[in-house]
């Protein structure tokens, strides 16, 4: 047995780590040195490269051997790597608002806090913000695991100049909020609607006597539930996300409330330029075909004919007439990659119309 006393021990492992982050320190800023040197060579002005930073985060994440789990691993490359961004230049990155929403946490996700943010009020606003120039990039919803597609943002992208350059997906986990500390106490709650029909089973359990109010936004909710307290002293809660509980100086009653907890959000990032193969990437388009029987299969089959994977067949009204339709469509592999290029060549000349979306890294964890 060792005869070194806890005391001891502690120090030489806390001696380690000031040596270790010394370490860590001059390593990250010799990267900063090499990123803006990068920055000085490149002669198209695009400051953020999704393919470059995807490839990056999967080399990471395959050599991790722990204990860090690969989650972590990738959320300090993204703030190394943002933050040696920032030295070029700060992007800005509009999201629909306001802070504390998922959006907001989908775009710390992709591309941390060096970043400018343009919180906007609506969908709509975001893809403005990032066709004017006011925004670098914009992060939209698209498609939820339980409620499905988020039709606004999918007719946009259809009449929209902008590319995807990227995708997020982020796992919604619901809290309940309160200035309150005693959950016994809550006679009120606030949330988005959808938040309360994804906790729906939870609150029938938990809370089935609390009167619950849908509101425009889970943000909103919590604030709410802190300026009623605050003005009132009512005995309300929110249901958001622990970011809005930081915003608001709200009490966490209760953590992961979501009846799923599968239940994930995918978000798009959207750009005014395209975006090189990383190796494991994805491409969106959308396209339209006669209405007559067996045309939609006659115009997908060139996907199979060339071994290209779908991934999504999704359907809305064209908006160009009664009963005609759209559809989205999301398959592996990048656009200039020869079997997924050979297979859109072919879909192009049997359908009536096909728009290119984009194509872009899959999500990283």
């Amino acid at each position: 047995m060792s005869d070194m006393q806890p005391s001891n021990k502690l120090k030489q492992h806390r001696d380690q780590i000031d040596a270790i982050d010394e370490q860590i320190l001059k390593l990250v800023n010799d990267r900063a040195s090499h990123a803006r040197h990068i920055g000085e060579l490149k002669d198209d002005g695009v400051i953020y490269r999704p393919e470059r930073e995807a490839q990056v985060l999967r080399r990471l994440v395959e050599h991790n051997n722990g204990p860090l789990p690969a989650e972590s691993v990738t959320n300090i490359f993204r703030s190394i790597m943002s933050n040696c961004r920032a030295l070029e230049k700060e992007l800005t990155v509009a999201f629909l608002g306001p802070l504390g929403t998922y959006s907001e946490e989908a775009a710390l996700k992709q591309f941390g806090q060096g970043r400018g943010a343009v919180v906007c009020g609506s969908i709509d606003e975001v893809f403005r913000s990032v066709e004017s120039g006011q925004a670098d990039y914009g992060i939209v919803p698209v498609e939820n695991s339980n409620e499905g597609a988020v039709g606004l943002t999918l007719d946009l992208l259809l009449s929209s100049p902008l590319k995807i350059c990227g995708e997020v997906t982020i796992p919604i986990h619901h809290c309940l909020l309160s200035a309150q500390s005693d959950i016994s106490r809550i006679r009120h709650i606030f949330s988005h609607a959808q938040s309360l029909s994804q906790c729906h089973e939870w609150l029938n359990r938990v809370m089935p006597n609390v009167t619950r109010e849908a509101v425009v936004s889970n943000a909103l909710a919590a604030q709410m539930a802190h300026d009623l307290v605050t003005s009132e002293n009512t005995p309300v809660a929110a249901i958001a996300s622990k970011r809005a509980a930081e915003l608001f100086n709200l009490n966490v009653l209760a953590e992961n409330i979501e009846d799923d907890p599968k239940n994930t959000t995918r978000f798009l990032v959207l750009s005014s330029h395209g975006v090189a193969p990383s190796g494991h990437d994805k491409t969106s388009l959308v396209m339209a075909t006669r209405n007559q029987p067996g045309a939609i299969l006659e115009l997908l089959m060139p996907l199979a004919e060339h071994g290209v994977s779908m991934t999504k067949l999704e359907s809305r009204p064209s908006k160009a007439g009664m009963w005609e339709y759209v559809f989205y469509v999301d398959i592996e592999g990048h656009e200039q990659s020869t079997h997924v290029a050979a297979a859109i060549r072919e879909i192009a000349s049997r359908a009536s119309y096909l728009k290119h979306l984009g194509s872009y890294p899959a999500a990283v964890v």
